[in-house]
């Protein structure tokens, strides 16, 4: 068996090695568990025995393996054979399908050449079935001339629906034409487009008379608005398959009656500024009356989202809104006609009159309406109105004081008011035109009335500011401290200067009274400042006429003018006392004088701390003095009192003494240059020294003046 084995082994692994490499392997292993399995079967001698049946068996086993593998063989190459035949049927098959496509490609090459042959022959078959449909409606065709005449005819007819049933006709006769036609429309056909345009401007014109067909014929309205409704709709149908689409009638009518109610009102210019007021009422009757007209009898006439009272209301509030403009824009408004335009356009427009009306339906959606004039519009106005006012208060305020004057300088006197007291309508006529134009922008805005008050306080400050200024501030509006500050300063200088014209009429009395101080005279007789006295006394009784405080302010400008004009008198220097007597009579003159002039005042009730006599007590010091060393002491607490007095003041005062030798004098002004800067005057002090000139000091080298005889 082992014999076998190899044998097969080695007659069968070279033709397995070039047949199949893993053969080997497989039959190795196989050899392998063969041998295993034999030498464990005949491990035993006693099994050696059954040696012959095992051969016998396997013998039979490798015939039934081998009979096996031959016909497992034999299938598979009977298989292989059919697959073989099949092969080469399908083979055949394949080339005479082959042969087939190629006789039918050159069949088909032979047919396209015929069909090309054939292109003239379809054309005119093309042709003769056009032919064919024109023939069927040529009856149609022909009555198209006359279905336009009669199209033509009922436009001008104003038969709207009976004009858009035949256009349609025309329109849907000249669809059929050009479909079995495909190619370009009819010259029979070219009067459609033109016909349609036709009728859409009829039907325009007719809707922009909607206001009064709405009232006379509203069928005719209908009709119009129908058309427009069916021709929107077949828009939409037919915007891509047919020419002259889309027509948008529905937006023409809309603008139509857009471009009535704008011509019917804002066509025309605003009438100039004399009528403007005129205009303004008109419009505020018309435009609540058009909505009404519009809610009542347009809206019935046009489907519901035509929204004909929102279309009113919307189209006369912009067109107002353009109108208004151009005016603003071309005009020059006055003071007046700004006012009614403003008030007009705040307040009455929106308010119950107008577009606030509660009549008004909610459809007309004014919500949404910008404002009649924007802001900017507001804001020019009022500053325009405002400078416009300005100039003509700054006219009546002139007028009124102009008038004053011509009145105060009448020969009759002045009227009394119950209280005894000088009395001018002047205030009262000034605080009247200022107010009454203060209020009257209340009714604007309060920024117009903020705008009027300041202006009304400035223009003001030419004029005298009474208790009654007050009226002039509205409630809750605070005065600016710029502006009251410039009222309060230029009413002191208004006062001033009444003052300074009051006290020229006194001085021209009293100059030639002060001539004769200082002199001889003056030192031994009280009849010079008796004089003065008395001339002011009677000059002042005449204050009595005058409200209390602006007497007072009087009576101490008087009393201050009389001590200058003393000051001013003693500063030149006619005398020069010979000896102690006459100094001593100088001071002793100069105390009187301040004492009677301090009585003067007092008996007029002017306060004595509102005088300024006491300077010529001070003075008076400087004169008593015995020892002319010690006059830089005096001379010190002098200037200490009166910080503006000078050095040439002092001066001439050493000079009137008479006894004070050169070196005295330079120790004096020494003196006063070396002493600090004098502190700041307190409030309400006013300078005297520095309003009292001095003389020019003789020049050098000549004589002393001499003693006064």
């Amino acid at each position: 068996m082992g014999m076998d084995i190899e044998e097969e082994q080695e007659s069968g692994a070279p033709q397995a090695d070039l047949e199949w490499p893993e053969l080997e392997k497989a039959e190795r292993l196989a050899r392998g568990a063969a041998l295993k399995w034999a030498s464990g079967i005949f491990y035993s001698p006693k099994q050696l025995t059954r040696l012959d049946q095992y051969r016998s068996r396997e013998a039979q086993r490798m015939c039934s393996i081998e009979s096996r593998i031959k016909s497992t063989v034999q299938s598979y190459l009977e298989s292989v054979q059919t697959g073989l035949e099949q092969l080469g049927l399908a083979l055949k098959e394949v080339q005479e399908a082959r042969e087939a496509l190629a006789e039918a490609q050159r069949a088909l090459r032979s047919q396209a050449e015929a069909a090309h042959t054939l292109e003239p022959l379809q054309e005119l078959a093309n042709q003769h079935g056009q032919l064919k449909a024109v023939t069927l409606l040529l009856p149609q065709l022909l009555a198209v001339p006359e279905a336009v005449a009669r199209t033509q005819a009922l436009i001008k007819d104003n038969r709207f629906l009976e004009a858009y049933d035949v256009l349609r006709e025309l329109e849907h006769l000249r669809d059929e034409v050009l479909d079995p036609f495909g190619g370009p429309e009819l010259s029979l056909f070219e009067g459609l487009t033109p016909l349609g345009e036709e009728l859409g401007l009829a039907m325009g014109k007719v809707v922009g008379s909607a206001r009064q067909l709405a009232r006379d014929d509203p069928a005719l309205l209908v009709a119009a608005v129908r058309v427009a409704e069916f021709e929107e709709k077949r828009d939409a149908q037919l915007q891509s398959l047919s020419p002259g689409r889309p027509r948008a009638w529905r937006q023409h009518c809309l603008g139509a009656l857009r471009r009535a109610l704008e011509e019917a009102y804002f066509e025309a210019p605003a009438p100039a500024p004399p009528g403007l007021a005129g205009h303004l009422a008109a419009l505020r009757e018309a435009l609540p009356a058009e909505l009404a007209l519009a809610e009542a009898l347009v809206a019935p006439c046009c489907p519901g989202d035509y929204r004909v009272v929102k279309l009113w209301a919307h189209t006369l509030h912009h067109g107002l809104r353009q109108h208004l403009q151009r005016l603003l824009d071309h005009e020059d408004l006055g003071t007046q006609d700004i006012f009614t335009l403003l008030h007009w356009a705040l307040h009455t427009y929106p308010g119950p009159e107008m577009m606030g009306h509660p009549d008004l339906s909610p459809e007309a959606d004014i919500s949404e309406l910008e404002p009649l004039l924007s802001p900017e519009a507001v804001e020019q106005l009022e500053r325009t109105y405002t400078e416009k006012l300005k100039i003509k208060v700054a006219g009546w305020l002139q007028n009124a004081l102009d008038g004053e004057v011509a009145e105060w300088f009448q020969e009759q006197e002045p009227d009394i008011d119950p209280e005894g007291f000088y009395h001018s309508s002047l205030p009262a006529v000034v605080l009247q035109i200022l107010d009454e134009n203060i209020r009257v922008t209340a009714v604007i805005s309060s920024s117009l009335q903020e705008r009027i008050h300041v202006m009304a306080l400035r223009e003001l400050g030419t004029f005298l500011r009474s208790s009654s200024v007050s009226l002039l501030q509205p409630a809750g509006v605070p005065t600016t401290t710029s502006v009251s500050a410039a009222i309060d300063a230029a009413l002191g200088d208004f006062k001033k200067k009444i003052c300074r014209l009051i006290l020229d009429a006194l001085l021209e009395e009293l100059q030639p009274l002060f001539v004769a101080l200082p002199s001889r005279q003056w030192l031994s007789s009280l009849v010079m400042l008796d004089n003065v006295c008395e001339k002011t006394a009677s000059f002042c009784s005449r204050f009595s006429r005058v409200r209390s405080t602006m007497a007072q302010m009087l009576l101490a400008e008087t009393e201050r003018a009389v001590v200058l004009e003393y000051l001013r008198s003693l500063m030149q220097g006619k005398l020069v006392c010979r000896n102690s007597t006459e100094r001593i009579q100088a001071s002793e003159r100069m105390l009187q004088d301040s004492a009677q002039l301090r009585e003067l005042f007092l008996s007029l009730e002017l306060e004595e701390s509102a005088q300024t006599g006491a300077v010529l007590g001070a003075l008076q010091e400087l004169f008593r003095l015995q020892d002319p060393a010690l006059l830089s002491l005096e001379v010190s607490s002098f200037l200490h009192k009166f910080p503006d007095v000078s050095e040439e003041h002092i001066g001439v005062l050493l000079d009137v003494r008479g006894d004070v030798s050169r070196e005295q004098r330079q120790v004096v002004l020494e003196t006063m240059q070396a002493n600090p800067p004098p502190s700041p005057p307190p409030d309400g002090h006013r300078p005297l020294f520095s309003l009292v000139p001095v003389p020019s000091p003789p020049l050098a080298f000549c004589f002393p003046a001499g003693s006064c005889s």
